[in-house]
């Protein structure tokens, strides 16, 4: 590999060089049955394939006449390839002290493990103190590097080390280099920088290959950039880069997200047309997409046709079937196609039994989500802030307030970190109950852990001070959003509309709704209805004839309870014909 000089190189690391890197392998390497002591002794026919790795690198390190460098480089990979990246780093160091042979193949490898623990800072200190020892770096030294950068979210230095590469000369990047910052950006959110450099790329020697282009139609897609990335896509076949799976699997997604069926259809014809299979991954998009469009007759389908072509469904295939089912709220058959992966050879992920244990709660039948959600620890898996989630807002919904705090508890101890989403879920359920001065003191413990509360934070206070009587509470938490950067939405408007109604007060509830629409937060069929519903509340029908003009001119119809609310005033009403008309107008099918 052609090296183009140090001194650009010295540059390169010098910001990112430390004087001992060792002594982190040393200190961040812990082992409760200390595998490193040399009097351990081994019986390799019960020892894990980490230990016997171990053993096998110590005894090439004690042999009178060391093996090559290749044997100790290969023993190294086969220790990372295990993804036991601290104890090849620990190992690293007892080379060096028994002055065993490396090379530059040596430093990538430890800077890959370093970059793999996101410690890229220690990877820069490993190549700073190989380059002194007079070893060259090459494109796959920096391509590592790149990745450790990305890995870590250090964007902005990714971008400046590639500039590097392409303006001081380093070393010429390869395909690989290109696909990795393109990926990086994209990982990272920097779809549109991704897409920029993809087409600057174009206009140099280094052509992107088929996985660069693939890398930022992905991003789009996800983005929901979808016609941006049918463009790239026509653009990348007019540069005479031919689609694969991959580029179609993620065209098909974006589309599918849209519910834009016709050019789902249309792609898969010229799949077909150009002789490009249905992978797995293809078949499993396809499964999700018409299970979450409640079509499960067609998941169905697709299930037999994958049998027909005899390409196996896969974990998330299952998984999405069985979350088509659970949104049905056919737990039987969800939990039948859950239990069936056994006997294919599959065994169930986190994501599974996530799915499962969400739907058993949506139908209330949180005792048999509780079942699942203790099977998980007896299958090996560990739980994720999801599955507490989850089952914690299932407790609460079934008013077990203490069980969903003691599972709080539970999830703290064990170290799995709760979002926002989950002091979410706490605070709704203290709002619930009433208990206000408890939800804004929990706010507090919130903001005191660096969570920033958001629109659905300050959204379940308002509505807990609405259902507690405290009006101007609400009202002042909902002037005070602005000047902390969030809008408020039709929710939360419609909670305080309600309320207003609900205590008479229509003159405040009409300033309220002038106010909402003056900041672009226009009034929509759920806003008008909770305001009818109040004033019919109240019996007062001729307040709330007027909303129920202006809810039709909008053309918004009354939804189940307003509607029932109405026939019950008409049948006392026998021969209100303004009623029976306006009735026809906004009541569905009357």
């Amino acid at each position: 590999m052609r090296i183009y000089g140090r001194a650009p190189i010295r540059r390169a690391i010098a910001a990112h060089s430390l004087a001992d890197p060792f002594s982190f392998f040393c200190l961040n390497y812990h082992s409760k049955d200390r595998l490193f002591s040399p009097n351990f002794k081994r019986d390799l026919s019960c020892e894990s394939e980490v230990d016997e790795a171990i053993f096998l690198f110590r005894k090439m390190l004690r042999m009178r006449r060391q093996p090559s460098v290749f044997e100790f480089t290969k023993q190294l990979q086969v220790i990372v390839n295990l993804k036991q990246y601290s104890v090849a780093l620990q190992l690293f160091d007892e080379m060096r002290q028994s002055a065993a042979p490396v090379n530059e193949y040596t430093m990538t490898i430890l800077i890959n493990c370093c970059c793999l623990l996101k410690r890229v800072d220690f990877g820069f200190a490993v190549f700073g103190i190989f380059f002194k020892q007079g070893y060259n770096a090459n494109v796959v030294t920096f391509t590592t590097l790149l990745k450790g950068l990305f890995l870590d979210g250090k964007v902005a230095d990714a971008e400046k080390l590639f500039k590097q590469l392409l303006t001081s000369k380093l070393c010429e990047p390869d395909d690989f280099t290109i696909v990795t910052v393109i990926n990086g950006l994209c990982k990272n959110g920097h779809v549109l920088a991704a897409h920029d450099l993809l087409l600057l790329l174009e206009k140099t020697i280094y052509k992107p290959n088929v996985m660069a282009y693939n890398a930022v139609i992905d991003g789009l897609c996800k983005c929901r950039m979808v016609d941006n990335a049918l463009e790239l896509q026509s653009r990348m076949i007019d540069k005479g880069i031919s689609p694969t799976v991959v580029t179609y699997g993620s065209m098909i997604q974006g589309l599918c997200d849209f519910g834009r069926w016709k050019e789902v259809k249309h792609l898969l014809n010229e799949m077909v047309d150009h002789k490009i299979s249905l992978d797995v991954v293809t078949f499993s998009i396809l499964v999700d997409a018409f299970c979450k469009e409640g079509n499960i007759k067609e998941a169905e389908d697709i299930l037999e046709i994958m049998k027909q072509q005899n390409i196996s469904p896969d974990i998330f295939t299952y998984t999405a079937l069985i979350d088509g089912y659970c949104l049905q709220g056919k737990m039987d058959k969800a939990k039948e196609v859950f239990d069936s992966m056994a006997s294919k050879g599959i065994k169930p992920s986190i994501m599974s039994y996530g799915t499962l244990i969400n739907g058993y709660c949506k139908k209330r039948k949180v005792d048999e989500a509780w079942r699942l959600f203790l099977e998980v620890s007896s299958e090996g898996l560990e739980h994720t802030t999801v599955t507490y989630n989850t089952m914690i807002h299932g407790l609460l919904s079934e008013g077990r307030f203490a069980d969903g705090w003691k599972l709080f508890n539970d999830m703290e101890a064990r170290h799995v970190h709760p979002n926002l989403c989950t002091h979410n879920i706490l605070l709704d359920g203290l709002c619930k109950t009433h208990q206000i001065a408890d939800a804004f003191s929990f706010l507090k413990t919130m903001e005191d852990k660096g969570l920033n509360p958001d629109i659905v934070t300050n959204s379940i206070l308002i509505n807990g001070l609405c259902k507690d009587g405290k009006i101007e509470d609400a009202k002042k938490l909902l002037n005070e959003l602005p000047t902390k950067g969030l809008q408020p939405n039709n929710k939360i408007y419609g909670a305080i509309l309600g309320s207003l109604c609900d205590e008479g007060f229509i003159d405040d509830a009409k300033d309220l709704l002038i106010k909402m629409e003056r900041s672009g937060c226009a009034p929509d069929s759920m806003t008008y209805n909770i305001i009818i519903q109040g004033l019919l509340k109240k019996k007062d029908l001729d307040k709330a004839m007027p909303f129920l003009e202006e809810m039709h001119k909008k053309g918004f119809l009354a939804d189940a309870t307003t509607s029932s609310m109405l026939i019950n005033h008409l049948q006392g009403y026998k021969n209100d014909d303004v009623l029976l008309e306006m009735m026809k107008k906004v009541v569905p099918k009357m």
